[in-house]
């Protein structure tokens, strides 16, 4: 079972640490990019037979930033560390893009704040883009937003950020690369009787005593924030690959059922997981109530929610609020997230989705709330 995770995974959130994208913070490592750059296109082209999508956390900006403005010592002013990210960002997107495109793949740039991830709107709108990006067979280079947020600097090594990609795409599998070739039972470096851990269950509080302490010196990130991206990644149902960043064909050898790293299973499944979540809120802000045929189009044929079949909207919610979706006769049938606040929603009641820009002045999804955003009850 465990060894088909990767195997089975169609999207695969990929983050690489700056130790590795750096060459222990020497500047960009063409080498390093140029071979996670072929991996992630056989992946994309389905060189194997199996298409999959692909995002890759990229860190390194600072460090890169470092190296173009001539300083030695990363500095500990936070607006020098945002100074140099952003100098630093112009060459990573640069060598990722130029290293894709030479195996027929798009890139796109990508900066996130936590603060994106946190509010609901901005929480789907980066959603919407991610999924849109994918879709259209392009690999996201995401990177923390380093020139406006100081949060690299606190959260650790882009991990964190991966981890939250991983909850926001619903992917299925995480795979962080590093400069280690997993997690041991202890410092292999100080403890001859160390173990290596080929496999255990993501959260369990034994992994996190295993772990304590930062390892590399350029990386804020020791193997602790990736034990802690790991349990974050599996609240959504994704489980995680710790993994030497330069073993060769990594992300290929995983992709075909091999064991390579420290597997850190999910203990819930993803869609579960994300139903799960919902069906936890217990104040809604507000519900939308929909006619017989569109009751019939949820239950039977799980379809998405469209505003042609909506006859009312109650309460006051944002888009991204979970609401209920209810019968005619008030019975909550489903459960979702908004993709239109109440009051445009109320203008939308009855219309169909062509009819979205005319009625709002802007085109936005053509469903209330999309199936793969829903929790319908049978």
């Amino acid at each position: 079972m465990s060894s088909r995770i990767l195997q089975d995974a169609r999207r695969i959130v990929v983050k690489v640490g700056s130790s590795l994208v750096t060459n222990e913070g020497r500047g960009l490592d063409e080498g390093a990019i140029e071979e996670w750059s072929r991996q992630l296109a056989a992946l994309v082209h389905g060189e194997d037979g199996v298409r999959r999508e692909v995002i890759m956390v990229s860190s390194g900006a600072i460090a890169e930033g470092m190296k173009r403005l001539g300083w030695t010592t990363r500095p500990k002013e936070i607006h020098e560390l945002q100074a140099a990210a952003a100098v630093g960002q112009m060459g990573l997107v640069q060598m990722y893009e130029t290293k894709l495109r030479a195996y027929s793949v798009g890139s796109a740039q990508v900066l996130l704040t936590h603060a994106d991830l946190a509010d609901r709107e901005r929480y789907l709108n980066a959603r919407s883009t991610l999924l849109t990006l994918l879709r259209l067979g392009v690999v996201p280079v995401i990177n923390e937003n380093d020139t406006v947020v100081n949060d690299e600097i606190k959260f650790g090594d882009n991990d964190t950020l991966g981890a939250l990609v991983a909850n926001l795409v619903d992917a299925d599998a995480l795979v962080i690369l590093t400069d280690q070739k997993g997690l041991y039972t202890a410092d292999p470096r100080s403890n001859p009787d160390a173990q290596f851990v080929h496999e255990a269950q993501a959260g369990d509080l034994a992994l996190e005593a295993m772990a304590g302490g930062a390892g590399s010196s350029i990386g804020k990130g020791g193997m602790l924030t990736k034990i802690l991206a790991a349990k974050r990644a599996a609240g959504s149902g994704t489980s995680t690959v710790i993994a030497w960043g330069r073993e060769h064909n990594a992300l290929l050898r995983l992709t075909q059922g091999e064991a390579i790293g420290t597997l850190l299973i999910a203990p819930t499944h993803k869609n579960q997981a994300r139903k799960q979540w919902m069906m936890d809120h217990l104040q809604l802000h507000g519900s939308v109530s929909i006619d017989a045929g569109a009751v019939r189009k949820l239950q039977g044929e799980g379809k998405s929610l469209l505003p042609v079949g909506m006859v009312a909207v109650e309460g006051d919610f944002s888009r991204g609020d979970v609401i209920a979706v209810r019968d005619m006769q008030g019975q909550e049938i489903a459960r979702g997230l908004a993709n239109y606040a109440s009051s445009e929603a109320r203008l939308l009641c009855k219309h169909a989705s062509s009819e979205v820009e005319q009625l709002l002045g802007y085109r936005g999804e053509p469903e209330m709330v999309h199936r793969d955003n829903m929790v319908v009850h049978h």
